[in-house]
């Protein structure tokens, strides 16, 4: 007779067996409703089959200008790569075929990118001053030789005395790349990007030999319009290893690139996605079986405010008023800026710098770009802070007249000199008795300087302020805030104040310092009556590959200026409009059948030289109810004024001020100031694909094992 105990045991070891059946009927239906009838068949549990986890990148989203022609795009292509379950872990075996696969991508062209900073030569020497990575990678002491770098990773990975020393040093240095990106699972190890077809068929004759090595398709990040709005598009790069322990946390693998700078950088989370997960099987030496874990998210198609042929059309208006007004006090004059604003939303609908360039030649020939003397790279719209001179005069005047302490009929006498605590200062006409509106059209700085004096200094700054000068706007790229003449940023940068720069500030001719963005933003505010608009640049996100829109940009109110007298800008404005009649053809801005408002300034930049100025200008059309608002700034030259006729010209073509105008096809591609060989691109359901006619590109992966 059983005891107790046994019959115990045995009722526990048949609940086990009952359990473990219905367990494995439940993992069985499980395999069958994901993966159909073959579940059953699926190799990663036999025995000897490894079976691991990596995460999917997922395709990167385009950016599209207003219209929608890509600016941004993925072009596909093969890339060759080691992959970590399939290369050998027997280091002798890996260096033979790291130098074989080394020596067969160098026959095609395929010049490896090195990542040892050594010098690929005897002696060794290091190739940069800062060699703690280097050093930490390979556990030396931080005062390691380059020559103890190459030997430690000789005798760490048994690199043999079979092979010569550059052949050593080839192999140390891939080896080297592999640590660095992390070469493991989840990361490939990339080896060459793009190739030909003819190097994937050389290398599949290889197949037997070259264990691990295969080739995979990607997208790599294709510029389909280079010169339209360079400065704020940015670009991607590689991530670097000090970035990537916080971006491993959000799904990126270390081949992976991300967001630098511009729009790329700004819109990372909504271009990048979301990464998929997916489970590879290897059994005797090859992938058996690929699941999907999670399905891969595409980033979403960022679509800009800009219109890329307006863009182009402010850029050539831009340069040709460079070309025709190109000598100023016998000075060659090559730089400016001008930004054109939405004037009821605040959408940037174009930012054009000059020189500018092209984002192709920041990729092949970056080292050209950053030595030019005139700086093409820097955006002078938003980075740029330059003195508003008379411009400025629009803010004085809102202050003064909102403030109460002057009217529109409030008459100033000026006789060209002007008088403060001992100081002499001069006014640029004889204007006798002349009131806001008049002071405003002829620039009159008597008239501003008794304004300012009125006013004081808080208050100047206050409505500085209001305007949105002293800080950045907040565009999503970035913007420079720009700086103040009063007392505390005085202070701030270390200079003395005296009484003086009050009147000097109030008419923007002292040390001050505001960027084309916020003067068009000033251009703005007025033409809307004191409601100033945040500046935006990106209009809405789509799904990827179709027309599917997930969000829009609202326009935000950024600041409404409370006015105590509704006449306020009644004077302003017609004084602005005033001087617009002040522009002789060809460039006159009568006879739109409707009124431009615009003011101009001519600050001096150099208080020991003052023949050294700049030309600035700011308005808004038309005038009585603004559709557009633009700003802009020549250095050291003069004229700007006259490229407003071609920034209205131009709005009226691609956009129209009275009716909707039909959009206009972007122009031929600009390059080094020439028309560049055009790219053929098709828009597919899966985004954008460029199609070249070379052997560089393909879209059939080919398995190399």
């Amino acid at each position: 007779m059983k005891s107790v105990s046994d019959t115990i045991k045995s009722v526990v070891i048949v609940l086990l067996v009952i359990c473990l059946g219905v367990l494995s009927s439940m993992k069985l239906i499980k395999l069958q409703i994901v993966e159909g009838d073959s579940a059953v068949n699926v190799p990663r549990y036999d025995s000897d089959a490894i079976t691991y986890k990596r995460e999917v990148t997922p395709t990167r989203g385009e950016i599209i200008d207003y219209r929608g022609n890509v600016i941004i795009g993925n072009n596909s292509c093969i890339d060759i790569v080691l992959q970590y379950a399939l290369f050998p872990k027997e280091y002798q075996e890996g260096n033979a075929i790291l130098l074989r696969l080394y020596n067969e991508l160098a026959a095609k062209d395929h010049v490896f990118e090195e990542v040892l900073p050594i010098t690929v030569t005897v002696p060794y020497e290091y190739t940069q001053e800062d060699t703690s990575a280097v050093t930490k990678r390979l556990n030396l002491n931080v005062y390691a030789t380059a020559e103890n770098c190459i030997d430690k990773l000789i005798a760490d990975y048994e690199i043999s005395d079979e092979y010569t020393q550059e052949e050593k040093r080839i192999i140390a240095g891939l080896r080297y790349a592999m640590i660095a990106k992390d070469f493991s699972y989840n990361n490939d190890f990339v080896l060459a990007k793009d190739v030909k077809k003819s190097t994937i068929l050389k290398l599949k004759e290889l197949s037997s030999v070259l264990k691990g090595v295969n080739a995979v398709e990607s997208a790599d990040r294709e510029i389909m319009r280079g010169d339209i709005l360079p400065h704020e598009i940015g670009m991607v790069g590689p991530i670097y290893a000090e970035e990537y322990d916080e971006l491993k946390e959000k799904g990126y693998a270390m081949n992976d690139v991300v967001g630098k700078s511009g729009i790329e950088y700004a819109m990372e989370t909504e271009l990048r996605g979301q990464s998929g997960l997916e489970e590879v099987t290897i059994l005797n030496g090859a992938i058996a079986d690929i699941r999907t874990v999670e399905e891969t998210v595409p980033g979403q198609t960022v679509k800009l405010t800009i219109d890329g042929a307006f863009q182009a059309e402010i850029q050539e208006a831009l340069d040709s008023f460079l070309d025709r007004f190109g000598y100023y006090g016998g000075n060659k004059v090559e730089k400016g800026a001008v930004t054109v604003l939405d004037a009821k939303t605040g959408a940037v609908l174009a930012m054009a710098t000059a020189p500018t360039y092209n984002l192709r030649d920041f990729e092949e020939n970056y080292d050209k770009l950053l030595e030019d003397p005139n700086s093409p790279m820097f955006n002078r719209c938003t980075w740029g802070q330059y003195l508003p001179g008379s411009t400025f005069k629009t803010i004085t005047a809102t202050a003064g007249l909102n403030e109460g302490v002057v009217d529109g009929y409030t008459c100033f006498d000026c006789r060209t000199k002007y008088e403060f605590y001992g100081g002499q200062f001069q006014c640029t006409g004889y204007h006798t008795a002349i009131s806001s509106r008049r002071a405003i059209e002829v620039s009159c700085n008597v008239y501003f300087y008794e304004v300012s004096r009125l006013l004081g200094i808080d208050n100047i700054t206050k409505y500085a302020e209001l305007y949105g000068l002293g800080s950045p706007l907040g565009l999503e790229t970035g913007d420079a805030g720009g700086f103040l003449c009063n007392p505390e940023t005085f202070e701030e940068r270390g200079q003395p104040w005296y009484i003086g720069y009050v009147i000097q500030a109030g008419i923007g001719n002292q040390d001050c310092g505001f960027t084309p963005l916020q003067l068009a933003t000033v251009a703005s505010t007025i033409g809307n009556r004191g409601v100033r608009y945040k500046p935006y640049l990106v209009d809405s996100l789509y799904t990827y590959g179709t027309k599917e829109m997930t969000s829009k940009t609202k326009p935000v109110v950024a600041e409404k200026i409370e006015l105590n007298s509704d006449d306020v800008y009644d004077f302003i404005i017609n004084g602005m409009i005033d001087a617009s009649r002040n522009v002789p053809s060809p460039y006159s801005l009568t006879g739109y059948g409707f009124d431009v408002a615009i003011k101009t300034g001519t600050p001096q930049t150099d208080m020991n030289d003052l023949s050294k100025q700049n030309s600035v200008f700011i308005g808004f059309a038309p005038a009585d109810d603004p559709q557009i608002a633009f700003a802009g700034v020549i250095e050291g030259g003069e004229y700007s004024k006259y490229i407003v006729h071609d920034i209205i010209d131009a709005y009226e073509e691609c956009f129209g001020f009275t009716e909707k105008k039909e959009p206009v096809e972007l122009p031929p591609e600009k390059r080094n100031g020439t028309t560049a060989k055009t790219t053929t691109t098709t828009t597919t359901s899966t985004g954008t694909e460029t199609s070249t006619s070379d052997d560089n590109t393909t879209t059939v992966t080919v398995a190399l094992q």
